[in-house]
């Protein structure tokens, strides 16, 4: 079992993200840590306790909150995508059993990072500002941590919340900045390989008679109702399921390793990840970059475990 802990702005396709990685024996969980991002820390929070419980989960896997606004911006959240609660309404009426951790999730990454050397992978399905709070404290941090697998940026491919810029990204530009500088083992999951990893209307019926069915039926048609591609096609990306599903099996993407930088002080391009795919800029490559994924093999595996 590969030890991980899950760094999430708990929207809906987070929920997806934290399922997929409940129901995998081969991920063992640490710990969840919360962020700002597609909603409030507080609302992030109370999400992730939310699907927790749903899971059945509550009881064994503790919930860490963090950062509860990017370094230097304002907060930018998505209910545009994610509905006011951030799962589309799917669990309003639930009343929750269990309440998150006092320890703050830069604390307990550094925790159990240096407690197990070298054997813990961060997924990051949210900005990276938690990651940048755990780099201050402990500069010796990127010696001891196996990876981070991190959901955000576009290589190739357009941005979703700008011309050019990807959410996570776009929310903390100057976080993303300092984690790609340090040093830290990273592979970019982004929107070139999440936007063919998509969920349709079929894919949801297939998951009827499972526990999880009214969930995502619920939410996912939320999603699907604001990411309409044309009049036939409605579809979601996993986003964060694929960087779950790039913990479980790296096999399912292909990658290249590059230098990435992020632009924080342009008008049109802020939040931009640049990636040098011809090696033009001369710099060292500072992570692995996903370019290509096989979507049908993701998609078979996230809704095998999800049944």
């Amino acid at each position: 079992m590969q030890k991980v802990i899950l760094d999430v702005d708990t929207g809906i396709d987070d929920a997806l993200a934290i399922m997929l990685a409940t129901e995998s024996e081969e991920l063992d969980i640490l710990g969840i840590t919360t962020v700002s991002g597609n909603v409030s820390l507080e609302q992030a929070t109370r999400n992730t306790l939310k699907v927790l419980q749903m899971v059945g989960k509550e009881k064994e896997i503790n919930v860490y909150p963090g950062a509860f606004e990017p370094l230097l911006r304002k907060k930018f959240h998505e209910h545009r995508v994610h509905g006011n609660d951030g799962l589309g309404g799917a669990l309003t009426d639930m009343e929750l059993r269990a309440k998150p951790s006092s320890k703050h999730a830069a604390h307990f990454i550094i925790d159990q990072v240096h407690r197990y050397p070298n054997e813990v992978t961060l997924i990051m399905t949210a900005p990276l500002t938690n990651l940048v709070h755990v780099l201050k404290l402990d500069p010796t941090f990127a010696r001891d941590v196996k990876r981070v697998i991190f959901m955000g940026g576009a290589a190739k491919t357009q941005g979703n919340v700008t011309p050019v810029a990807e959410f996570n990204i776009y929310a903390d530009p100057e976080a993303a900045k300092i984690v790609f500088h340090s040093g830290i083992p990273l592979t970019m999951v982004g929107l070139d390989v999440t936007m063919k990893t998509l969920l349709h209307d079929y894919h949801v019926d297939e998951l009827k008679g499972s526990r999880y069915y009214d969930f995502i039926h619920k939410s996912a048609q939320y999603y699907m109702n604001f990411r309409q591609f044309d009049e036939v096609i409605t579809a979601c990306p996993m986003h964060d399921p694929l960087a779950v599903g790039v913990a479980i099996d790296p096999t399912m993407i292909q990658t290249e390793s590059l230098y990435v930088d992020v632009e924080t002080e342009s008008s049109l391009c802020d939040g931009q990840t640049v990636c040098d795919l011809r090696f033009q800029l001369n710099q060292q490559e500072n992570m692995d970059v996903a370019l290509d994924v096989d979507s049908d093999r993701f998609i078979s595996m996230l809704l095998h475990r999800l049944k």
